[in-house]
């Protein structure tokens, strides 16, 4: 017999969330990133929230900007608006740019 799946803790799903479309609602940001291999993620039962860690009370943001926006306001803005939703440190990192009315590679 086979152990039941384990079970994300409370609250994690809903903070991952948060977290994604907090920084997906910046201006400018166009999409969240994995990182080169993925590895960049919250992994929940069924899914995964890609671009987004949640790690020992620290919060990091992976995302690709809009071709042309300010990286560093842009970046610093995406670090306000988590750190208004989510308590403690935020690190935010640019992993991309991209043109947002040119299809995304691989659509």
């Amino acid at each position: 017999m086979s152990s039941p799946r384990p079970q994300a803790p409370d609250g994690l799903a809903a903070q991952a969330d948060l977290v994604a479309a907090t920084a997906l609602a910046v201006p400018g940001v166009v999409g969240l990133h994995g990182g080169a291999l993925g590895e960049v993620a919250v992994y929940l039962p069924g899914r995964r929230v890609s671009g987004v860690r949640l790690r020992d009370g620290r919060t990091q943001v992976h995302v690709v900007l809009a071709l042309g926006v300010p990286v560093r306001a842009t970046a610093e803005t995406v670090q306000r608006a988590v750190a208004a939703v989510r308590p403690g440190p935020v690190d935010v990192t640019v992993e991309d740019v991209a043109d947002p009315t040119q299809p995304a590679v691989g659509a």
